[in-house]
């Protein structure tokens, strides 16, 4: 595990991410992402929020992206979804997710948060936005990296 954002997973954990994404993915038009970068300044919710839509998750047909974004040089997280989602899960969802991740966090266990997060969202989106027969991955299941 290195210190940079894209060195932080080894290939393994990041094809574990990944395999989580796709998984998550299959019975659902839903959309994850995993988002990283070493350092940012300011507010991890507007930092998050910021990426959201340069990543242009807020395009969905359906407004269903949710978003994790790390800072690994911060130790800052963050998970937002969009509008289509965030109206249709139960209000403490996001903080349940954030809590359970960051059980994994203080253990070490930084891909196995991440996978369990990821499976989590999946299945709320799964239950509120099944398959449909002419659905498209709209976005990339690989984690993305920040320039910095």
């Amino acid at each position: 595990m290195g210190t940079a954002a894209i060195d932080f997973f080894s290939k393994q954990e990041k094809e574990e991410i990944q395999m989580a994404i796709m998984n998550a993915e299959l019975d659902t038009s839903g959309e994850i992402r995993v988002h990283m970068e070493n350092n940012f300044t300011g507010d991890v919710m507007d930092r998050a929020a910021f990426i959201f839509k340069h990543l242009e998750m807020n395009k969905t047909e359906l407004r269903n992206g949710v978003l994790i974004y790390l800072a690994v040089k911060n130790r800052r997280f963050a998970i937002i979804g969009d509008s289509g989602i965030h109206k249709v899960v139960p209000e403490n969802f996001w903080d349940d997710i954030k809590a359970k991740m960051l059980n994994h966090f203080r253990e070490g266990r930084f891909a196995d948060g991440l996978v369990e997060a990821i499976n989590n969202a999946g299945l709320q989106l799964k239950s509120h936005f099944p398959r449909q027969k002419n659905d498209v991955n709209e976005l990339t299941d690989e984690i993305s990296f920040g320039k910095d």
